[in-house]
């Protein structure tokens, strides 16, 4: 038993020691990186990765990392720290802190509803913050204008597929008329068509004369024959006039 016990305490040193390694090494880049923090951004980017490198459940890292990349308008990098950060925080004041600042990077991403809610979540760890109630309520005024604005835009295609679905009608409607129209002018050429075979002598374009009509027209016929003689007969009976000499 004692030397079983002796083993145990043996491991139990050598662990406190890394874990004392662990943590000398931890605050080394941590302390590089806030050296760093406002004079090279590589420098300091690179010494608060090491720092999560060596221990990720410490938030101090990603939490200032976090805060330089908002600097830098990094926000989509900035808010993966922060959340790095907010899944090891423990005290209300780290909550109250990590939750406020993923506030501000959802505000500068345009997405108000989800920044309200992040607010919200920061003042339920420390309801006393005047700030973060200042900005909850700027972000309730930006997410009601963004849903004003996406209710417009809602109408505005409801009345865009509206206008559409009218004009599609209209366009079948003109298609089904010229169609019909086509039909009929096909029908009557087909009709015509027909008629021309079952009736020929429409094509001629002579109506026919009654029994009457073809007496007085042979009649006026022989009239007009009979006076041309007339004249012949006429010419003969007269001769030729002859011109005699004048006696002086």
């Amino acid at each position: 038993m004692v030397f079983h016990k002796h083993i145990h305490i043996i491991i139990i040193f050598f662990f406190s020691i890394n874990l004392f390694g662990q943590d000398e090494s931890y605050n080394k880049h941590l302390y590089d990186g806030n050296i760093n923090y406002d004079k090279d951004f590589l420098l300091a980017e690179n010494s608060y990765r090491k720092a999560i490198s060596i221990n990720s459940s410490n938030i101090k890292a990603p939490y200032n990392l976090s805060n330089k990349y908002y600097e830098e308008e990094l926000y989509d990098e900035a808010l993966i720290r922060q959340a790095e950060a907010l899944k090891n925080a423990k005290s209300n004041n780290e909550k109250h802190r990590i939750n406020h600042n993923i506030g501000n990077i959802l505000m500068k991403k345009d997405l108000c509803k989800e920044a309200l809610e992040a607010y919200k979540n920061a003042l339920r760890n420390n309801p006393n913050d005047d700030e973060t109630r200042y900005n909850l309520s700027l972000a309730k005024l930006c997410a009601d204008d963004q849903n004003k604005n996406n209710d417009k835009k809602d109408e505005n295609k409801d009345d865009q597929r509206d206008q559409k679905d009218d004009q599609q009608k209209d366009d079948q409607q003109k298609d089904d008329q010229q169609k019909d129209d086509q039909q009929k002018d096909d029908q009557q050429k087909d009709d015509q068509q027909n008629d021309k075979k079952n009736n020929p002598s429409k094509d001629r374009g002579s109506a026919k004369l009654s029994p009457e009509q073809i007496k007085n027209l042979l009649k006026a016929m022989n009239n007009e024959e009979n006076k041309v003689q007339a004249k012949i007969n006429e010419k003969k009976q007269k001769g030729v006039k002859i011109i005699t000499e004048k006696d002086w």
